[in-house]
């Protein structure tokens, strides 16, 4: 990562059903996406903006098999208010693909499973086995936990 003196990052998956996912000097860290759009913002107040660079999942606007305009439109919404927050925050942002991150951590792809609870519950396990020391990976914070550790590795 350029220029940076440290390689502190904060994870997004930025589904309403998405989390956060940090390292510290000490620890990882992972959170649920708080609920509201003000504790999301009291959420990412937390961290000093010029020590962490945020990664965050790019999503396009097809969220896997058809959905209700309403559910498409929520999803962009919601993507669009972190990045809104975290520009306005002053962070500097990382935009990943999904198959980007995944392919680098070697997951195959979730057509390759029989279900998306098989594929969600695959990413889960990763998350696991990856960061053992995080109390209770969920399957809300399991994506932000890889991205992550993907965003580590870079």
């Amino acid at each position: 990562m350029d220029s940076l003196s440290s390689n502190l990052i904060l994870a997004i998956d930025p589904g309403a059903s998405g989390g956060f996912a940090w390292n510290t000097q000490e620890t990882i860290g992972a959170q649920k996406m708080p609920s509201t759009e003000g504790d999301i913002v009291s959420f990412m107040r937390g961290f000093n903006t010029k020590e962490y660079t945020v990664f965050m999942e790019e999503v396009g606007g097809f969220i896997g098999k058809a959905q209700p305009g309403s559910a498409m439109f929520t999803f962009g919404r919601n993507t669009g208010f972190l990045i809104g927050v975290i520009m306005a925050l002053g962070f500097r942002l990382e935009m990943v693909r999904p198959q980007k991150w995944q392919k680098d951590l070697g997951l195959g792809t979730a057509k390759g499973c029989a279900s998306k609870t098989e594929w969600k519950n695959k990413l889960k396990a990763l998350a696991q086995r990856k960061f053992p020391t995080v109390d209770k990976i969920t399957l809300a914070t399991s994506d932000a936990l890889l991205i992550l550790d993907y965003a580590l590795a870079q």
